[in-house]
């Protein structure tokens, strides 16, 4: 692996040549130690061959690895039986994985969710209730530590008692966690989960590392939840790579008044799974919950319209108008609660805006 390290530290060095160069050389320390004539009839162009002849004097693979050591970090490769199964059926699967933390990626089944860095209290409310959703079903929940709507669904997570992963534009050492406004989320991360880079110690994060590391986060999951993302946001980089992989894409509608909703919406008009809760997400995947588990946590109220209609449901239905009349607080403020309730998977609409307790 410390050789595999070494090349990750050269530029133009990815996937598809580090393949290359194994199936040539049968080893990394072979392809590593190899003449510049070697590496030509490898199949590398003239131009990479001289970056590596030429780096190769600049990095020590043994001091290195050592980085690794001095701040925990594990390396994993594509043959290792921790690299997440998933993942590695993706295209072009990162040739080396970086982890902190103590955790198995293959331990149970991964959702990823994310969303606006420009999140709305809308946003926040949905990412945490489809995060404590996916918890009480069993799911890990992967995430980008982005400011927004990522920070908001590890924060979810965590304080529904789960488990959640950060995937990283950067290296994992201290210095290079960004944003540095999570830094302390990223540390209680590291209790229960991990932080995921394919990139080296020394790596910051820059416009170019995101888009680059989100076909991981739509790669090791079996669906990503698309939240809150805006017409041009880079999210929607996440939904395109996991379409590509085969993947479920959901996507929680928003306002069509919301310039944060446009992005979503949209995906939602081109064949994105529309959901409203948990169920939606385990219908799509074949999957079941854990009823045991889920009917024994309580209703907890977050917003006075949330109160005011748990007292009003049943497991009769009622119309959402019959709703609006007994709360006093009129359509718009009743319709946004109950899709919000209906999210959490508290109450469900039987047709025709009847709804009913869960």
């Amino acid at each position: 692996m410390k050789y595999l390290n070494a090349f990750n530290r050269i530029a133009g060095v990815g996937p598809q040549k580090i393949k290359m160069l194994l199936d040539f050389f049968g080893s990394p320390e072979k392809a590593w130690r190899a003449s510049f004539s070697d590496l030509l009839k490898s199949g590398l162009k003239e131009k990479l061959a001289l970056e590596i002849e030429s780096r190769r004097n600049e990095i020590d693979p043994e001091a290195e690895w050592e980085k690794l050591a001095q701040e925990n970090i594990r390396a994993i490769g594509l043959d290792d039986p921790d690299y997440p199964r998933l993942l590695k059926e993706i295209p072009s699967p990162p040739f080396i994985l970086y982890l902190k933390g103590d955790f198995d990626l293959n331990l149970a089944p991964i959702v990823t969710i994310v969303g606006s860095r420009k999140n709305t209290a809308y946003g926040n409310q949905a990412a945490s209730a489809i995060a404590r959703s996916l918890v009480e079903a069993g799911f890990v929940v992967a995430s980008g530590l982005a400011l927004g709507i990522d920070a908001i669904a590890h924060r979810a997570t965590l304080d529904a008692g789960g488990k959640t992963i950060a995937v990283l534009g950067n290296s994992l050492d201290d210095d290079f966690i960004h944003p540095r406004a999570n830094f302390n989320l990223s540390q209680e991360i590291l209790e229960s989960g991990c932080l995921i880079s394919e990139y080296p110690p020394g790596t910051p994060a820059t416009p170019y590392t995101f888009p680059i590391r989100n076909r991981i986060l739509a790669g090791l999951s079996l669906g990503t939840v698309i939240v809150e993302a805006a017409e041009k946001s880079g999210t929607l980089i996440t939904a395109q790579n996991a379409l590509e992989f085969n993947r479920e894409v959901f996507a929680i509608p928003g306002s069509i008044f919301s310039p944060q909703s446009e992005g979503v919406n949209n995906l939602i008009k081109k064949g994105a799974k529309l959901i409203s809760g948990i169920k939606d997400i385990l219908e799509e995947l074949n999957m079941e919950t854990n009823r045991s588990a889920s009917a024994v946590i309580p209703k907890i109220p977050e917003t006075p319209e949330e109160k005011i209609i748990l007292k009003i449901l049943s497991h009769e239905p009622v119309h959402v108008d019959n709703i609006s009349k007994l709360s006093k607080l009129g359509t718009a403020r009743v319709s946004s609660a109950l899709l919000m309730m209906e999210i959490k998977g508290w109450t469900k609409n039987i047709g025709g805006q009847n709804y009913i307790l869960m």
